[in-house]
């Protein structure tokens, strides 16, 4: 199956699981393919156990299936690109820093490919091929056990080697996130390095574009440390981000096109 296919595919499941239910003509119209294309995939879906089909289209199986970094990469991609490079901006020379595994610590890993004097230690897949030949960065990474959907290492391997070091900034990412609740996650072994990595930081961020604020996709959590920096893009409004603000949260937003004056924060809500 080519890449054109496989990403359609990852389409349809995506939308079906957002909108609960996809017909086939509205898919074939969305994706720019004939219904016969659409119903060979569909019945492809099926038959992997990612979809159940219905009269005239599909439906997710499950509510809220955990997406894989691949799926992610292409999700809010210019967002997550432009708070990559603030979140870039926010290092210094000779600082020891943290990457969570995900799509947008993995666009801060691009950021740092060109840069001097700094360690990075990280527990994503995706920010290690990213810094290889990286000759300014000295890169660590924490082993462990490989989530395949998330490529991202956990477990007690993981958990001992980041209890070896301390670190001056941690970036992470999330599934979701609330105020109340903190940082939202498909399984407890990531909610538990999340929190861990969190505690071994001097300072910590969370970056995570818009979509994802107030969202509650599965029942494992992090609570978040006293203070803490949530970093967003310019898509998110002011009630999205004002529980965070009333709980003391620095909260930057992040412009699609960094203007001179920097990042913002966002305005009061009303």
């Amino acid at each position: 199956m080519g890449r054109a296919a496989q990403n359609r595919r990852d389409e349809i499941v995506r939308l079906a699981t957002t909108t609960g239910l996809a017909s086939v003509e509205e898919l074939s119209a969305q994706l720019g393919v004939t219904a016969s294309t659409i119903r060979r995939d569909l019945a492809h879906l099926k038959a992997a156990g990612l979809l159940a089909r219905t009269y005239g289209g599909a439906m997710a199986v499950v509510t809220h299936p955990e997406a894989s970094l691949r799926q992610r990469i292409g999700e809010a991609f210019e967002a997550k690109r432009a708070i990559a490079a603030w979140a870039a901006a926010q290092i210094r020379p000779g600082e020891t820093i943290l990457l969570d595994a995900g799509s947008t610590t993995g666009a801060l890993a691009h950021e740092l490919r060109h840069a001097a004097d700094l360690t990075i230690a990280t527990t994503g897949l995706n920010a290690l091929q990213e810094l290889v030949g990286a000759t300014g960065v000295h890169v660590e990474c924490l082993g462990g056990t490989l989530r395949q959907v998330s490529q991202g290492f956990v477990g007690p391997l993981a958990e001992a080697a980041l209890s070896r070091m301390t670190f001056d900034r941690v970036f992470l990412g999330a599934d979701g996130v609330t105020a109340d609740d903190g940082i939202c996650e498909a399984s407890l072994q990531q909610t538990r390095m999340k929190e861990l990595m969190m505690a071994r930081s001097r300072h910590v961020y969370l970056l995570v574009h818009a979509a994802k604020l107030g969202r509650r996709p599965f029942h494992a959590w992090a609570r978040m440390p006293e203070t803490w920096t949530l970093v967003t893009d310019a898509t998110a409004t002011a009630e999205a981000v004002e529980p965070f603000k009333a709980q003391g949260v620095h909260v930057v937003v992040v412009p699609a096109e960094g203007p001179p004056g920097g990042p913002s924060a966002v305005p009061p809500a009303g």
